[in-house]
């Protein structure tokens, strides 16, 4: 096993080599407007306002000029640089750090590493930028590094569990049965309740692993004072956060609170340090130690013994104060933890201070199958035992080196544990989608396992509707593009079908007057380029009535994990002469896209050429089958 970790260790610098020389490119030599274009760089933006938030942290909201909707790689929690090339238009020269704590298409709010608003924040051409985060790759190097020596005790054990050295064991105990679950969900409550060193939730789409998750957490509780719960993203985190708060556990989110949501901020330790009864009495020594400091350091160099003596007194008494505020802190900090019944963190986040040398018995660990293992490992060496909660058929954890995945990267701890052990159950009763939606993602990857709730088998967006269509654009000439600067790819051809499409499609709606039942539309492409273009083509151009514009997001992929609309479409993109699909092959992805489908799902491509994949060829026998195959002729004046 030693060997497995320093193998991991090496796939690991490979991947921390590429995202570096990645974020490189995209920054050395390149102006604002290169910058702005491959997303790493929002330039010029507007200071909206600035604020203190309850944690006592400096939060600024920014916005970018309206004309700039470029796509881009800002999200919750990334790190950044705001810049002011004001004066000597040198953006080095005015700079202050900071962490993004929410962002849309035109505003940003970021919470800074500073103790007060920068004076030059206030003088316009200001801009903000990526930075590379070294402290995740430390913190999983480390634990590597750990695990390579670790040969005996509880951790050595779990070791060989996890990765096929020995089985795991579970308890014989009376069964657990909780009435706002169903019989998969049910099981797998049990599974974890009689686990003793893994138990693995696999959770398809819509089939309630969030439900079932927070059951087995409320379960444990009931046996266990204390308990770690983590995710590899922090807006997974701040849901588990949420729903948990909802049953009125004690929850602390340990963790920057810039990455964590609004309604997720009264439970960080910032705030409920800020909110202790014995804040007020840190703050008066805090305040006591920095007066008692200002006034020894205002005694300059020339001065007699008696001034040495009143110098050395108030610098002493400084310092003592000091002692005991920091004790005080110490105090009010351990006394949040421990009465804490949940400690909620990102998987890196495990290795935060605050929490180090804690120990617990039981780690849940959701969205396992998105995680890199490295970063799993950070919270299950506190762990007795570990629990995991994700669906390996969904997307895979980002990687990008190609070197690195294939040499083992991209296979996830989840994945090696489901196979190396009799640890887990698949949920089975989804509760999102219309039976037709459903069947085919059940077919390909679930084995026909998975049944339609009756309260949405059969629902539609009105009476009569097609639960799926694919429209085939095969022989209309609509080739694909490739952007010479992103070097993403495009159709333009295809996004102006589905606009007319959605178009005619929002007519029949209203024509039944089912418009405003019509909560939500997701437009997804896999190709940051054609985003751009059904930007440009359903939203700027105002192709859509503004009722409708809206409810409407367009993104890629990999943003609509784990989310959900009444209608999706679905651009392919990908048409050529060679057969070529590209990444369209990671079927995994194919599987999020049309999953996140309820009422209406509509794919639009060139079976020409995705046919060659026996995925597509697949899908195409099975719209054929139900009757939901249309060619794109049909919408061609």
């Amino acid at each position: 096993m030693t060997e497995d970790f320093k193998h991991l260790t090496a796939l690991l610098k490979k991947e921390k080599e590429e995202d570096l020389l990645q974020y490189k490119l995209k920054m050395t030599g390149t102006s604002f407007n290169e910058r702005r274009k491959r997303g790493v760089c929002w330039y010029p933006v507007f200071l909206d306002r600035t604020k203190f938030d309850a944690g006592e942290r400096l939060v600024v909201k920014v916005s970018r000029p309206k004309e700039h909707t470029e796509s881009h790689m800002f999200s919750s929690g990334k790190l950044v640089s705001v810049f002011s090339t004001a004066g000597d238009n040198s953006e080095s020269e005015e700079t202050v750090s900071g962490v993004v704590n929410f962002v849309n298409k035109q505003e940003m709010m970021i919470t800074l590493n500073h103790d007060f608003a920068p004076d030059w924040l206030r003088d316009g051409h200001l801009g903000v930028q990526l930075l590379f985060d070294e402290s995740s790759y430390r913190e999983m190097e480390k634990v590597l590094k750990y695990l390579a020596k670790v040969d005996s005790g509880r951790l050595y054990q779990l070791k060989k569990i996890l990765l096929g050295g020995s089985e795991a064991g579970f308890k014989n105990l009376a069964p657990l049965t909780s009435p706002g679950l169903n019989a998969s969900q049910n099981q797998a409550l049990n599974l974890v309740n009689r686990a003793q060193d893994v138990a693995i939730i696999h959770g398809p789409p819509g089939t309630g692993k969030t439900t079932t998750l927070i059951e087995a957490i409320l379960q444990t509780l009931k046996q266990e004072r204390q308990t770690l719960v983590c995710a590899p993203s922090n807006a997974a985190v701040d849901l588990l956060v949420e729903k948990l708060g909802e049953h009125g556990v004690n929850v602390l989110r340990i963790g920057h609170p810039a990455r964590v949501t609004e309604e997720t901020l009264s439970k960080t330790l910032d705030v409920r340090v800020a909110h202790h009864p014995d804040y007020k009495e840190l703050k008066n020594l805090k305040k006591k130690a920095e007066e008692y400091r200002t006034l020894g350091k205002k005694y300059k160099r020339n001065f007699g013994h008696a001034e040495r003596q009143q110098r050395r007194l108030l610098l002493d008494e400084a310092r003592s104060l000091k002692d005991d505020a920091d004790q005080l802190s110490y105090y009010i900090t351990n006394d949040i933890l421990n009465k804490s019944q949940v400690i909620a963190c990102t998987l890196v986040g495990a290795s935060n201070n605050v929490i180090k040398g804690m120990s617990f018995n039981t780690v849940f660990i959701d969205e396992a199958a998105q995680a890199l293992e490295p970063a799993c490992w950070i919270p299950i060496i506190k762990a007795e035992r570990v629990i995991f909660a994700g669906d390996h058929q969904q997307l895979p954890p980002t990687i990008k080196s190609f070197q690195a995945a294939k040499e083992g990267l991209e296979v996830t701890l989840f994945e090696k544990a489901i196979k190396n052990n009799r640890a887990d159950v698949m949920l089975k009763e989804q509760y999102r989608m219309h039976t037709d939606i459903m069947n085919f993602s059940s077919s390909i990857f679930y084995n026909n396992k998975l049944v339609a709730n009756k309260n949405v088998a059969s629902w539609t967006v009105f009476e009569g509707d097609l639960a799926v269509e694919f429209i085939d654009t095969a022989g209309c000439g609509y080739f694909e593009q490739v952007d010479p600067e992103s070097k993403s790819t495009f159709n333009k051809e295809e996004a102006e079908l589905l606009g007319t499409h959605l178009k005619q499609y929002v007519e029949q709606i209203e024509a039944v007057s089912k418009i405003d039942e019509v909560e939500s539309i997701g437009v997804i492409a896999p190709y940051k380029a054609q985003t751009a273009a059904l930007v440009e083509h359903l939203l700027e151009n105002k192709h859509l009535p503004s009722s409708i514009i809206n409810k409407t997001d367009i993104n890629t992929i990999d943003s609509f994990q784990g989310q959900e609309r009444d209608i999706i479409y679905i651009t392919l993109v990908r048409s050529n002469e060679k057969g070529e699909i590209g990444f369209l092959s990671n079927t995994r992805r194919m599987n999020v896209a049309m999953t996140r489908a309820r009422k209406k799902l509509v794919v639009i491509g060139d079976s020409a050429t995705i046919g060659q994949h026996e995925f597509y060829a697949a899908f195409l026998d099975y719209v054929n089958e139900i009757g939901a195959y249309k060619s794109a002729f049909e919408y061609i004046y």
